[in-house]
């Protein structure tokens, strides 16, 4: 077992999982539609204000697309065994648990940047740095995927996967500056918002408007980068544990 096998293995996992997964019935609902209806509910009640809330609904729409994929995909093919035959080729078990976070770094990469481009080009909002965006962007889909691996391999069933990711992810969209500024917040709460990953995924989108400000750029990538690691040392942790 070599790292040319892992970074191989890596690679053919998430192909694997984008074409047998990837525009589904659940990564469509949760991943692509439910951001988008969540933002359209919020723009038909204040469209003048919709500008304002257009780094809350890229981040938004990284964290579900992300976690969407994970929550089917790892839990489904730990349920089935699948998971466990990946490990007859010569890969590592962190190799695996990559190659599928891979696949959901992808989507929530493909679908965010996308749905930042339809934003900046339609609503002519051009002062963004592609560059920094673009890296905010896919730290928040690796650290939202690592989430998602970690409540996948923290689970039996799919459902209970999306349960858990729910309890999670809903709470989130509502503290961490999606939809409400964290300066509106009482005290306890932006305590708790500062706590959580999604509030660096938009203010690292926000911070990306230029002129912008380096150090808080980065102390937000750092925080992500922070989280990432952290969640996928968990799931790693938990799936060594659950194939043991």
């Amino acid at each position: 077992m070599t790292i040319s096998d892992d970074l191989r293995g890596i690679f053919y996992i998430a192909l694997k999982d984008m074409k047998a997964y990837y525009l589904k019935p659940p990564a469509i609902s949760w991943g692509i539609l439910l951001p988008i209806a969540l933002s359209l509910a919020f723009y038909l009640r204040s469209p003048e204000g919709f500008q304002d809330m257009v780094p809350g609904l890229v981040a938004m729409t990284v964290l579900f697309s992300t976690t969407a994929m994970e929550a089917v995909v790892i839990t489904f093919e730990l349920r089935i065994g699948a998971l466990e035959r990946l490990l007859l080729a010569p890969i590592s078990l962190a190799a695996v648990l990559m190659g599928k976070v891979l696949g959901g770094v992808l989507f929530g990469l493909m679908i965010s940047f996308v749905v930042a481009v339809v934003c900046i080009i339609g609503l002519g909002l051009f002062q963004w740095s592609l560059l920094w965006l673009l890296a905010v962007l896919l730290l928040s889909a690796l650290t939202f995927s690592g989430l998602g691996a970690f409540i996948s391999v923290s689970v039996r069933e799919v459902f209970e996967a999306q349960t858990l990711a729910n309890f999670l992810r809903f709470p989130m969209i509502f503290l961490c500056g999606v939809f409400v500024p964290l300066s509106s917040l009482p005290p306890l709460l932006r305590g708790i918002a500062y706590l959580l990953p999604l509030t660096y995924a938009v203010e690292g989108i926000q911070n990306a408007v230029v002129p912008f400000s380096l150090t808080a750029i980065l102390v937000d990538i750092l925080v992500l980068i922070a989280f990432a690691l952290l969640f996928l040392s968990l799931a790693l942790v938990i799936l060594r544990r659950r194939l043991a």
